[in-house]
């Protein structure tokens, strides 16, 4: 029982204990040149926001050395806001884990991109943010920006669409082309993460589609996407699924688990599989005897994964992002983005990040960057 329960503890010293050790260090630097970034030196909300001077990076073997141009804010640049210090005080911690770009400079081993290419990517933990002029990014984890969008708008599209295609692909194990007669079920999928994840069940599998939303604008959204059914979160899911005739075989929880877990259970198929994003303070799912009866199969996704522990398959989320992208040139995944908030400024920053933070954003907010 003791090794099925996750406590508040569990979370944070396994996930992000370690990640600040790993991740949150200064790029490497081969001269005195400096250049501007926003991050922060004490945790704290957005308050805590800074622009910061710091060293320009240079590329590991397998690096790009991207020219920011567009960025994103998704719940990960408050939470690490909120929840540590920066390493370094003097220099600070640059934060964000969105962008596109132009490379202006390449490692020596990297084979798939060269200076001048338009990539868009979310990068890693392991090295600064991108909310910065110069950004250092592995290669393995870098896709061809879509044609069709300027650096802003596709700024909004790489950490959710790694999230989501893993969530699915990896974590469900859900094959390209099956699910026809059955359903998934996605809470919370009017944000970022929910938005591109409906897109890639409707046009790569033939599953249908529950999503659960509340407020009107959120229900519009999530139809937009593709959504087949749409129940409301606010009260009691098995109720309403069962209404719709449905059993879902597959459930992905992007938010409120704790709180929607004993109705996933009654809800799912037998042999069903559970997967979830977000920090539940405590899930302990030894308490439900129909998880075991079930046969269920539960799955965390962390999209940082590949890149914190350097996995021999990195390169997917390559082939992921340049899948995504060309299918964005070819109309089949509409844009997420719900509004571009200007020019990354400590103002428009603090801004994004109180949206976030807020847990009612809609989709994806992008800022473009002339730093």
């Amino acid at each position: 029982a003791k090794a099925m329960q996750l406590t508040t503890t569990t979370v944070i010293i396994f996930f992000l204990f370690p990640l600040s050790a790993l991740c949150f260090s200064t790029a490497t630097v081969s001269n005195n040149s400096i250049m501007k970034a926003f991050g922060n030196i004490e945790k704290g909300d957005s308050s805590k926001l800074l622009e910061l001077d710091v060293p320009t990076p240079t590329p590991g073997p397998r690096d790009l050395v991207v020219r920011v141009k567009g960025i994103s804010v998704n719940p990960v640049d408050y939470k690490v806001c909120e929840w540590f210090d920066a390493e370094d005080s003097t220099i600070g911690r640059v934060l964000g884990w969105d962008a596109a770009g132009v490379v202006e400079q390449v490692g020596d081993e990297v084979k798939d991109f060269a200076v001048g290419d338009q990539v868009f990517y979310a990068g890693e933990f392991t090295k600064p943010g991108t909310n910065a002029e110069l950004q250092c990014v592995d290669e393995r984890i870098a896709g061809k920006k879509p044609d069709s969008m300027d650096f802003a708008e596709a700024a909004g599209f790489p950490l959710t669409s790694i999230t989501a295609w893993e969530l699915l692909f990896d974590s469900l194990a859900v094959k390209e082309g099956e699910g026809e007669g059955d359903s998934i079920l996605v809470l919370g999928a009017a944000g970022g993460v929910g938005s591109i994840l409906i897109q890639l069940i409707k046009k790569l599998t033939k599953f249908s589609v529950i999503a659960t939303a509340s407020r009107p604008e959120t229900i519009e959204w999530v139809k937009k996407m593709g959504s087949d059914h749409v129940v409301n979160h606010r009260n009691p899911l098995p109720a309403q699924v069962k209404d719709l005739g449905l059993q879902p075989k597959y459930v992905i929880c992007l938010n409120g688990t704790e709180g929607h877990i004993e109705g996933i259970i009654e809800l799912i198929q037998a042999r069903g599989r559970i997967a979830i994003i977000d920090d539940p303070t405590s899930l302990d799912l030894t308490k439900y005897a129909t998880f075991k009866l079930k046969a269920l199969t539960f799955s965390w996704e962390f999209m940082f994964a590949r890149s914190m522990f350097q996995t021999s398959d990195m390169i997917a989320q390559q082939k992921l992002l340049n899948r995504v992208s060309e299918m964005i040139d070819s109309g089949d995944i509409i844009s997420i983005v719900t509004g571009n908030l200007g020019k990354l400024s400590l103002d428009t920053l603090k801004k994004a990040h109180e949206s976030q933070a807020s847990g009612r954003a809609v989709g994806k907010s992008v800022l473009d960057v002339e730093l």
